[in-house]
């Protein structure tokens, strides 16, 4: 298999992860805790290369995702994404990726540019390798955990999480809809409909409460139990593993998952430049700042006491 890296998409040495390999066990680190590991285009496409060198590792039987820093990820990072205003192969859309990192498969094209949602089938495609990976891979969560980083977690087959983790999507109070509709696939219709609506935020605790993810643990335990799941899992075989994997998969499946995911795009496009007020946000962010955006968006539920 050839990795990005090796197609001279991406440098020899990652740049905003890390990668290593001990005892069966592929880590691949979020490293940029300046910006609570931010998912900026290249780094999404090193998480992305670095699973697949892991899958093609015969020396790798489970792949874990972690993070340096105070967080997890506090989501897509906001500069990288282009606004809907700039829609349509401008040069003031075109400067956030022309570093040569944007996604695999971005659509650069005046007939598809501005309704087509680039950015949300980015943001499935690089996901779903996590869903299709052969090897199962599991995210360590502590910290913050916010919008995107909750998609990249809860694409993960398995979320190991700190109790006092917070975790949540907030871009739903004021921004769009979420570019992975997981919610109804992660919990129960009565929680999803709440923390889809309301764009409120739980702790890791009740994330496992819920069935988000599937254990919490002290803050001060996560590395250590985590690490022990992995370990009695690395000894199981890679080829039964990437069985079991499938049969679970396959069951969402057929009950829709992808299909709910593929139409996605669509409800995020609407919600993101055609409803009313759709760019009040991005107005915002450009005359005021991030800190006034989001006090726009988030004051009022922390006012009533919501993360």
């Amino acid at each position: 298999m050839t990795t990005a890296s090796e197609a001279g998409e991406l440098p020899a040495e990652y740049q905003e992860i890390r990668y290593s390999v001990e005892n069966r066990i592929a880590t691949v680190t979020l490293n940029q805790p300046a910006r609570r590991n931010a998912l900026t285009f290249r780094m999404r496409r090193e998480i992305i290369d670095a699973l697949r060198t892991a899958e093609s590792d015969d020396d790798v039987t489970v792949i874990l995702i972690r993070a340096n820093g105070p967080s997890f990820s506090g989501g897509y990072a906001l500069s990288a994404a282009p606004r809907p205003e700039a829609a349509g192969g401008t040069p003031a859309a075109k400067s956030y990726w022309d570093d040569g990192t944007r996604p695999e498969r971005w659509i650069d094209a005046e007939e598809f540019d501005g309704w087509t949602d680039q950015w949300a089938r980015s943001c499935l495609r690089d996901w779903m390798n996590v869903w299709e990976l052969l090897k199962p891979v599991v995210a360590m969560v502590h910290g913050h955990c916010l919008a995107g980083g909750t998609e990249l977690m809860s694409l993960c087959d398995i979320a190991f999480v700190a109790d006092d983790a917070q975790i949540g999507y907030p871009p739903m109070r004021g921004m769009t809809s979420p570019d992975i509709p997981y919610f109804p696939w992660k919990m129960t219709m009565a929680q999803a409909k709440y923390l889809q609506l309301t764009g409120n935020s739980v702790t890791g605790a009740e994330a496992a409460a819920m069935g988000w993810v599937a254990k919490s643990f002290p803050p001060g335990e996560l590395e250590e139990r985590t690490m022990r799941e992995l370990r009695a899992m690395s000894h199981i075989a890679p080829s039964l593993l990437a069985a079991n994997k499938e049969s679970v998969n396959q069951a969402y499946e057929i009950m829709g998952m992808r299909t709910h995911f593929n139409q996605a795009w669509a409800m995020h496009s609407l919600s993101g430049a055609l409803r009313p007020g759709a760019r009040d946000f991005s107005q915002r962010l450009r005359e005021g700042g991030l800190k006034a955006a989001l006090e726009w968006r988030d004051g009022p539920a922390r006012a009533e006491g919501f993360r």
